[in-house]
């Protein structure tokens, strides 16, 4: 049974033939790799050409090309095979990885596939983050930006809401605007003053304080009189006394 992921990448897919798993064992596993309908397997391979002939194994080592080599196997669950290149008995070359877990056969990747996930990973989860991050961003022309989630407001809705204390009034509240206009004119007098509409603004230093009228002087004599007229009226008029016949 092949189950295919991606079909172009043999990273992606994996193959198990679940009437081999009862009797896998270090020496039916390359038996159980070689069947004909796992795609990992290479049919031109030296595996297949000793096989053919009914050799052992150990004439692999006197070939040359592609051969596949039981690498580590730990009983019943984990065996590891290697594809390798065959360049002489004491030289070869590897070229690929497979581990059988359970009797299902996976690719191990290499060097750069597990970089380039990890790198697409951490971007995908990066790229998602700032996305987030950017649906709970506000902005407004006279306010700038600020954060607006929606737990804070639901938590803001369940809280109860605290009554305010009532501040006390101030002197602005309590007092007319004139009052205070009037108190701050004589507190801060004014330093210049225009005495016509449309003039230009001058110093209050530099105008001119019409003298004040001297009082005449008045004779002794006048004095006396105004005094009189005053008692007089004060008093009123003389009583009539009834003339005696």
């Amino acid at each position: 049974q092949c189950r295919f992921i991606f079909p172009d990448n043999l990273l992606g897919i994996s193959w198990v033939d679940s009437s081999w798993i009862p009797i896998l064992n270090n020496g039916s596993v390359l038996d159980y790799f070689s069947e004909r309908s796992n795609p990992f397997y290479d049919r031109t391979c030296n595996n297949e050409v000793v096989k053919m002939q009914r050799m052992t194994l150990d004439h692999l080592n006197q070939m040359v090309g592609v051969e596949y080599i039981l690498l580590h196997a730990q009983e019943p669950i984990l065996f590891i095979i290697r594809k390798q290149q065959r360049q002489s008995p004491t030289q070869v070359m590897p070229l690929a990885d497979y581990y059988i877990i359970a009797g299902v056969i996976y690719q191990a990747p290499d060097l750069g596939s597990v970089i380039n996930s990890r790198v697409l990973t951490a971007v995908h989860g990066i790229q998602s983050a700032f996305e987030e991050a950017m649906s709970y961003c506000r902005y407004h022309p006279s306010k700038g930006y600020w954060w607006h989630f929606k737990d804070q407001e639901e938590r803001e809705k369940t809280k109860p809401k605290a009554k305010k204390k009532e501040e006390p009034s101030s002197i602005f509240q309590r007092q007319r605007v004139d009052a205070l206009l009037l108190d701050l004119r004589q507190k801060f007098p004014p330093r210049f003053v225009q005495q016509k509409p449309g003039e230009k603004p001058i110093p209050v230093d530099q105008i001119k304080k019409e003298p004040e009228p001297v009082p005449e002087a008045v004779k002794p004599e006048e004095k006396e009189t105004v005094k009189n007229a005053q008692s007089a009226g004060a008093k009123g008029p003389p009583e009539k006394r009834m003339r005696l016949q």
